[in-house]
């Protein structure tokens, strides 16, 4: 039976399994790989503190998300299937490990983070949802 995510060592398992089948994915590995060229020393730990904020409300992240996904925009298009299919692979990886009231929160969080940054990287405000 799973649990909910209750922990740190929760946030890091999930974040490493999602970006393992990131990597695994012809569509978003680009991004990751040829665009980008991701620290991924850095840019874990960067995303457990995101995700730890986002789920227990730490005040251990800094960043802007959105400005570093417009950088990566200008360099190469980021499309609306490109959003759908990595909410697909966050939302499938919530559900492989984790059930629950802060696994359903996260995977409401990457969907709200999700359309608004595709509405303002492409500008369709009449978007609702790309889930």
């Amino acid at each position: 039976m799973r649990r909910d995510l209750s922990s740190k060592e929760d946030i890091i398992s999930l974040v490493d399994l999602f970006y393992e089948r990131v990597l695994q994915d012809s569509e978003l590995r680009p991004f990751f790989t040829d665009v980008v060229q991701v620290n991924w020393e850095k840019h874990l730990p960067l995303m457990y503190r995101f995700w730890e904020n986002i789920l227990f409300h730490t005040g251990s992240y800094t960043g802007n998300p959105m400005q570093v996904h417009k950088q990566v925009h200008q360099k190469c298009p980021i499309r609306e299937h490109h959003y759908k299919k990595w909410i697909s692979l966050f939302h499938q990886t919530v559900d492989d490990l984790f059930e629950g009231e802060l696994a359903e929160t996260a995977k409401q969080r990457a969907q709200s983070i999700a359309t608004v940054m595709l509405i303002k990287l492409q500008g369709h405000p009449e978007q609702e949802s790309i889930y």
